[in-house]
């Protein structure tokens, strides 16, 4: 009995440690350092002009294609040219440069060499309307229609908004005559949507120049108005980005009349592996990017979450439970597996000698390509299909600094836009042109000052794309004000 007791006694005691561990740990988070707000002079940006530029951009239909021989160039070329004549204050002040089939550098040359430079980053193309939506859309995809306040027309917000807002605002200063310190280069991959290949092209022309930037900045996250565990405005900051592969599965078949199949043909063999890979998905994980979000998000959480925050240790599975009760949250938090493609045979009465499936994955930071290749052949077992990539697989990027220069400068003038909301830094689960610039940079950054509600986000490659003139001209405002603080 009296060891009953004792083990009782243990039992409470050890249960009271952990409360008051858990509780002091809590009682003591705080949010990583604020960073200081950008308290600088630059010009503003006439919003009204912007949005006339910008509905300008959109008529341009630089629209990228998966086959590049669907693609006019036609565009691409009269948007050039039409950039050139409405920043005459740039062009003057930045010679442009044209890179690969494509691509776009401009340098600013700073007075100072000794100095690393910045790289200011957008992309000129666009992805296509689908036909079908066309009827969905409540103003011409492609009109630029300014009305309700806001730019209406494919790549208002991805991308030709963040290179318009660039272009106004380094026009801006160059026409008060700025002269930056650092050499500013400002570049825009013409395929972004598809290949990436001018941001590519950009990055080596920058390398062979011995270029080694202090930073670059990318589309890639914005400010989310109601951001799902605090119900408030936060402001992200990518530090990463998720990598992508494609896998495809191949099967053979005898083919032949669909009056006397065999007990299995190449279509059932692909459709038990794609669902055999489906059915294994990588676990949850709590950590990387997400963690550190978190980590700076949780003093303006509420008290259930901040506690789980503070002791990680102990509740990483609930953090990962309910951060993983959505489809995006999930997808910060694991390698995501999409089977997006079929085919088998071309006639429904035909056996097909030969079908096919294609897996997208989008790779999460820790993990790799052969990671994925690795799990899909352990899940299909002896099932005798081929695995093999439709195009190269790319790996997760590198992991930005939240400690820099660079991210000082930039979450510094994001604080200075959106006074009173919390920046952190986040993982964007998509893919930008900004991968390419670790050729030349360690830390690459990827954000918009836009507010956006998760709604909002919906329309970005869908219908009804739109940004409103008062997000337009805070991006304009948010590069000018950085390029003064960063380059200045």
């Amino acid at each position: 009995m009296k060891t009953l007791r004792t083990a009782a006694l243990v039992l409470v005691v050890a249960i009271a440690a952990l409360i008051a561990v858990v509780l002091g740990r809590t009682a003591l988070l705080k949010a990583p350092s604020a960073v200081e707000s950008a308290d600088v002079k630059a010009p503003s940006i006439d919003g009204s002009l912007a949005a006339q530029h910008l509905s300008a951009a959109v008529r341009f239909q630089t629209v990228s294609h998966e086959n590049p021989s669907d693609d006019d160039p036609k565009p691409l070329a009269a948007q050039r040219d039409w950039l050139a004549a409405s920043y005459p204050h740039l062009a003057a002040a930045a010679p442009r440069e044209l890179v690969g089939d494509g691509g776009l550098i401009w340098t600013w040359k700073g007075s100072n060499t000794a100095l690393a430079p910045i790289i200011l980053m957008a992309h000129q193309d666009v992805v296509p309307v689908a036909e079908e939506t066309r009827g969905q859309w409540s103003a011409d995809p492609f009109g630029g229609e300014i009305k309700d306040s806001a730019v209406w027309g494919r790549g208002s917000i991805d991308d030709k908004g963040s290179l318009i807002a660039l272009m106004e605002a380094a026009d801006a200063l160059a026409a008060q005559g700025f002269q930056p310190k650092r050499t500013i280069y400002i570049v825009s991959g013409h395929d972004e949507e598809v290949r990436g290949s001018g941001a590519r092209a950009a990055a080596e022309a920058l390398k062979a120049r011995g270029v080694q930037a202090l930073f670059a900045l990318d589309e890639g996250s914005v400010v989310v108005a109601d951001f799902p565990l605090s119900k408030g405005p936060a402001a992200l900051i990518g530090i990463s980005e998720k990598g992508y592969a494609t896998l495809k599965i191949t099967a053979h078949g005898a083919g032949g009349h669909s009056s006397a199949p065999p007990k299995d043909t190449a279509a059932t063999l692909v459709a038990r592996a794609v669902t055999a890979i489906a059915d294994h998905p990588f676990p949850l994980r709590y950590g990387g990017p997400t963690a550190g979000m978190l980590g700076v998000m949780a003093p303006h959480l509420g008290f259930p979450v901040r506690m789980a925050v503070a002791n990680a240790w102990l509740f990483a599975p609930l953090l990962t439970q309910q951060i993983g009760a959505t489809p995006p949250g999930q997808a910060m938090l694991h390698t995501t597996i999409a089977p997006t493609m079929l085919s088998g045979s071309p006639k429904d009465n035909v056996l097909p000698g030969l079908a096919t499936a294609e897996i997208n994955y989008r790779i999460a930071p820790g993990q790799t390509a052969a990671d994925v290749m690795a799990r899909a052949k352990s899940a299909i077992g002896p099932l005798p299909v081929e695995l093999s990539w439709a195009g190269a697989p790319r790996d997760p990027s590198p992991v930005s600094s939240t400690r820099s220069e660079g991210w000082k400068d930039v979450a510094g003038v994001a604080t200075s836009q959106f006074p009173g909301v919390p920046v952190a830094p986040s993982l964007v689960t998509a893919g930008t042109d900004g991968r390419s610039m670790y050729l030349v940079t360690g830390d690459v950054y990827r954000f918009q000052p836009i507010l956006f509600s998760l709604k909002d986000i919906e329309m970005i490659h869908g219908v009804n794309e739109h940004l409103k003139v008062a997000d337009l001209k805070r991006m304009a405002d948010f590069y000018a004000q950085l390029m003064v603080k960063s380059a200045g």
